[in-house]
């Protein structure tokens, strides 16, 4: 995906194909978060009005911009997982071994499926907390991209929590859904920052 366009992209996304899907169009949005927290540093860092927050735009920036890359690489890992899944589905159940395999490979495939959303959300936590690391220091002729940047994050770790949880369902071992589940979680209170980032953003624009 990273050499096809964004318009050949969203066709594939808008295709009868089972994957890219809602798992991969959630990484995409963690990395436009992160890339617009990198937009926020890149116009705040040399000016001298800012100085004092140099420091820290310009360790968020190399933070921002290693999590845009993995972002991406997760929205390619889930179309994968996504597939590995499917092959599963698929595997032979004649004999009483076949059905034991499948039934193996079906579960080891869910697991990764969860795997990859779940890192997602964490990704997303993540952009949500290097926005709000941002907020008082920007240039503020782009405050509105940091809101903008919590709220691409934002959608994304909601929409990964999705993907987690309907594979959630179908893994049988209870540790493993312990794990994920309370994986999640911890990254699900990433909301609450991201809702008051918009909200102080939006105070702060129609002061």
């Amino acid at each position: 995906m990273r050499k096809t366009t964004i318009e050949e992209w969203l066709s594939d996304l808008a295709s009868d194909k089972p994957a890219p899907g809602g798992g991969a169009a959630a990484g995409v949005n963690a990395a436009m978060g992160a890339a617009l927290v990198s937009m926020v540093c890149n116009l705040t860092i040399g000016k001298p009005k800012f100085a004092e927050h140099e420091a820290v735009m310009r360790e968020v920036l190399a933070e921002a911009e290693r999590l845009r890359l993995e972002a991406l690489q997760l929205a390619e890992d889930d179309a994968e997982a996504f597939s590995g899944v499917i092959a599963a589905y698929k595997l032979p159940k004649s004999s009483d071994e076949e059905k034991a395999a499948r039934t193996a490979a079906i579960q080891s495939g869910l697991v990764d499926a969860a795997a990859v959303p779940l890192a997602v959300a964490q990704v997303s936590a993540e952009v949500i907390k290097l926005s709000g690391r941002v907020l008082e220091g920007s240039n503020p002729n782009v405050l509105s991209d940091v809101a903008v940047a919590a709220s691409a994050a934002k959608s994304a770790l909601e929409s990964a929590a999705l993907n987690v949880d309907i594979n959630l369902v179908s893994i049988k071992d209870p540790a493993e859904r312990e794990r994920l589940a309370g994986a999640l979680n911890e990254a699900l209170q990433a909301k609450v920052q991201a809702e008051a980032i918009m909200h102080a953003v939006a105070k702060r624009i129609r002061a």
